[in-house]
């Protein structure tokens, strides 16, 4: 699990089949094999690692989903280690699971991302989206957007303050809005049943 809050950017060095490498010149920590980084948001697995380069293998799932099968060499991405237990959860839960890509509309610090009208049942006002991995709340959801305000200090430490109309982001919707719409779909109810004690 992870809290939407990026730890830093690196960039994408090469694929070659499903291995893709990429490199943390800032990671604060070494690399374990098995170990999990988000990359965009994606949460990869580190398979083998040299110095500050990293390789993870990338299904066909998660290129369908996300926007790294479009990444050229250089590209920068933004990294976040998965949330220890003893860490604070200051974004939001975020599990790492992209569920689609979305498109800039307008770039920062408006940032207004599109996104296929299927998803807007999971974004509310004030609620909570994670954009290429970055946990921030939505101020305008659309029928077929979001609008949310980029400050200084995240256009700085992530990708976001550089994303240009057009370019594809990754999107992770909030984990309890899907809950609770399977949870309808299967005619669970959602609501808790009346005390029967009373006061």
């Amino acid at each position: 699990m992870f809290t939407g809050l990026v730890e830093g950017f690196g960039s994408f060095k090469s694929s070659s089949g499903d291995r893709f490498t990429f490199s943390w010149p800032d990671n604060p920590s070494s690399y374990e094999t098995g170990e999990s980084i988000a990359v965009n948001g994606c949460c990869l697995t580190v398979v083998d690692f040299n110095g500050d380069e990293w390789t993870a293998n990338v299904i066909p799932e998660t290129l369908s989903r996300t926007n790294l099968g479009y990444l050229s060499p250089g590209d920068r991405v933004n990294f976040e280690r998965p949330l220890r237990v003893s860490d604070r959860l200051g974004g939001h839960i975020v599990q790492g699971h992209v569920d689609t890509v979305g498109f800039v509309r307008r770039a920062a610090p408006d940032l207004v991302i599109g996104f296929d009208p299927i998803f807007a049942k999971y974004v509310v006002e004030k609620g909570s989206i994670a954009i290429d991995g970055v946990s921030l709340t939505v101020v305008e959801a659309g029928n077929d957007f979001a609008r949310v305000s980029i400050i200084p200090h995240t256009s700085s430490v992530t990708t976001l303050g550089t994303r240009g109309i057009g370019e594809r982001v990754n999107l992770e919707f909030d984990i309890v809005a899907k809950y609770v719409e399977r949870m309808h779909t299967l005619g669970i109810p959602t609501e808790f049943p009346k005390s029967s004690i009373s006061n």
